[in-house]
């Protein structure tokens, strides 16, 4: 059974890029590659995946449209996929009492990111608009 161990080493062995599925409104499906890894929920420390996502994007619209998705990850012809219910750290969601700046610096250091100016990534994030995605692992599926 997969789990979140061969999505850590999966994810690192193809540099953290994942392809993001979520469901449009007439059903069809929106896909975007995106850099993602392993990582708590900062509300209740659910285990999941974490992604940034740029402000004003269609996957942004849509995960608050409905928030499920699905996120695979692949090295060679193994991949590993999480599929679950998405929470929204941005500027225009509420993120209650979670620091928003350190929840993406959190989520880029997990999908492999290295920073030698986080005051720059902070206001690089904050113009952009950028937003914190944790996807919740409900289920982790893979072809092993």
């Amino acid at each position: 059974m997969a789990d979140l161990d061969d999505v850590r080493r999966i994810a690192s062995a193809d540099g953290h890029l994942a392809v993001l599925a979520v469901a449009r409104g007439d059903g069809s499906v929106q896909a975007s590659v995106v850099s993602a890894g392993v990582i708590a929920d900062p509300v209740d420390d659910a285990p999941g995946v974490g992604l940034v996502a740029g402000g004003g994007t269609a996957k942004l619209a849509l995960l608050r449209a409905n928030p499920r998705a699905t996120i695979v990850f692949k090295h060679g012809y193994e991949w590993v996929a999480v599929s679950g219910r998405a929470r929204l750290f941005g500027p225009d969601d509420g993120a209650g009492d979670v620091d928003v700046p350190m929840t993406l610096r959190a989520i880029y250091v997990a999908a492999g990111g290295e920073h030698d100016d986080w005051d720059s990534f902070d206001r690089t994030m904050a113009d952009e608009r950028r937003c914190g995605v944790f996807l919740r692992a409900d289920a982790v599926t893979s072809n092993r």
